[in-house]
Parts: C-alpha cells; structure tokens; sequence
C-alpha cells in the first residue's frame, strides 16, 4: 500500500525484531506498542496496526481481545487459532442474551507510526456493521463470515478481496493516514 508512495516496507520478522508483548487494553495502546517497539530497535521509521472486533451488545468484546477469543491447544500441545470457535463464542453470547440481543458491531483498526525519534501517530479506522449467524462465507479472515457491514448483502466472509479491502476498517485508517502523511 505504500509502494506508490515511493517506500520501500520490510517486516518486522525480516529484521529479526522480537514481538513485543501486547499489554494494552485498547487498539491504540497496541498499535503504539508495536511500532515504537520496532522503530527504537531498528533505527527506522515504523508501521503497526491493532484491530478486532467489538460487538455492542458485549460491551465492545472481544474488542482488543479479538484473536485470544480464537486461540486453542492443538491435541499435540501446539497452540494455533480456531476462528470458527471464536464466531461459535460471540454468537453463543448473543444468544444467552436473547433473541433480541443488539447485533450492531464494528471492526476497528488502529495504525501507528513512530520514528526513531520517539514521534508518533495513530490513525483510526472502523466499518460498522451487524453479526449474522449462521457464518456466510469462506473468504477473508477471522470473523469476517459472519461480519455483514452496513449497506451491503453480503459478509465480508462472501465479499470478492478487492471489494473488502477498498471498505474495510484497515482501508479507512490508511485512508487517514495517507491523507495526513502525503497530502493525498
């Protein structure tokens, strides 16, 4: 997404920096963790991002929380994510609080930018949207089979690529980042 930019990105893996560990409690917190983390080991500019879903009638659960809801122990002791039992968890908390639980949700995502200096500066972006059940869907990622974003018949689950990323939460932040950063 940079590249037109004149850009060049590496990855965080690509250097050989280490993951820092999430300890915030909102999007923002992560993304600024991650990339001020990777921009004082690197001596280089650096972008992160934190996103997830918040579900309204869960009090924005699972929110920054989002990919713990999917994680699992394999049989063999090898953790890995089930994104099919995390809809099965948002969806079986919906239904314990009725049949007219509020299903409005959003994904959100926050990107951060910090540079070595110690600058930095986070840029939000959000689809809105409802929960449907049963999943819809076997594109995209995590909850996106059963994400339907508003003004749209089909989840993002059901939704060609191009389409999900020209709408999507992350396709907003970087919107707002682009426009602040470049001028664009």
């Amino acid at each position: 997404m940079l590249a037109p930019f004149g850009l060049e990105c590496v990855s965080a893996g690509d250097l050989g920096l280490p993951e820092p560990e999430e300890t915030g409690t909102t999007f923002i917190e992560n993304a600024l963790i991650k990339a001020r983390a990777a921009a004082e080991a690197s001596a280089l500019p650096a972008l992160a991002d934190d996103s997830g879903l918040s579900v309204d009638a869960l009090n924005g659960k699972p929110g920054v929380y989002t990919a713990d809801w999917a994680e699992r122990q394999w049989f063999e002791g090898e953790p890995g994510r089930d994104w099919y039992m995390a809809m099965g968890k948002v969806e079986g908390l919906l239904q314990e609080i009725g049949a007219d639980a509020d299903r409005t949700s959003q994904f959100n995502c926050v990107l951060a930018i910090a540079w070595p200096d110690g600058d930095s500066a986070v840029y939000e972006g959000i689809v809105d949207g409802t929960l449907v059940w049963p999943p819809r869907g076997k594109r995209g990622f995590g909850y996106d089979p059963v994400f339907l974003p508003d003004g749209r018949e089909e989840t993002f689950g059901e939704m060609d690529p191009e389409e999900k990323h020209r709408i999507s939460h992350r396709a907003d932040a970087f919107a707002k980042l682009v426009a602040e950063q470049f001028g664009e």
